[in-house]
């Protein structure tokens, strides 16, 4: 269990930075240039929680305060994770920008990371009550929601970024029982894997968003 969690955590974390890395320096125009920074935050954001998970495994410490520290961290980046998501899809789509739609996507994402800033969250003691864990969490589903709605609007203009909404849909279908339930029910946890591909595929969309010969241009 150790070895295998431990291997796959640490292969989904050189896989999101090394191609963070590559998406920016192959980067033609700003909407790539936010996929690559995007898979970074993702990448840098993870392993702020992946890294003591993985030495907690074979070192002989109490890594308690570390862990939900990093969780933490990858509760903030994670947030603005799905920022970067919605003005890739404007820019991308070359949509006008809805003042509605700004305002809800920024508002529930302050509303997110202030949630997650209160110490009642018990981060030190990564033992989060569930009523903060349910609480913190709204305003971060509502977010992947209103995300994950905007490109099922738009998958059928560009069959790169068709697959989108779906990998948010599912991602986020993994990582809630595991929000909510993880703390009475630890098996819920083994969601996290998949969840975790499913960021995978996103990386992997961006690539080839990246990689392909021609700039977009509204259509594929």
């Amino acid at each position: 269990m150790k070895y295998g969690e431990s291997s796959f955590d640490i292969l989904y974390l050189l896989f999101a930075v090394t191609a963070g890395a590559v998406i920016l320096c192959r980067a033609r125009n700003r909407e790539e240039k936010m996929m690559g920074l995007a898979a970074l935050i993702l990448g840098l954001g993870d392993a702020f929680h992946l890294v003591p998970r993985v030495l907690s495994y074979f070192l002989n410490a109490d890594l308690t305060a570390a862990l939900g520290v990093g969780k933490l961290i990858t509760s903030v980046t994670m947030t603005v994770f799905y920022v970067l998501l919605y003005h890739i899809w404007v820019r991308y789509y070359h949509v006008r920008k809805s003042g509605n739609t700004v305002f809800a996507v920024w508002l529930l994402a302050a509303l997110r990371i202030a949630l997650c800033l209160f110490p009642q969250n018990g981060w030190f003691q990564n033992t989060s009550p569930l009523f903060w864990s349910i609480l913190r969490n709204v305003p971060f589903a509502a977010l992947g929601a209103v995300v994950c709605v905007l490109y099922f609007q738009k998958r059928k203009e560009s069959k790169r970024l068709r697959p989108v909404w779906l990998y948010i849909l599912l991602s986020f279908l993994f990582y809630l029982p595991v929000a909510v339930g993880a703390g009475f029910l630890p098996i819920l946890g083994m969601l996290m894997l998949p969840k975790t591909v499913c960021y995978v595929l996103l990386i992997v969309t961006f690539l080839l968003c990246v990689l392909k010969d021609a700039p977009h241009t509204g259509t594929d």
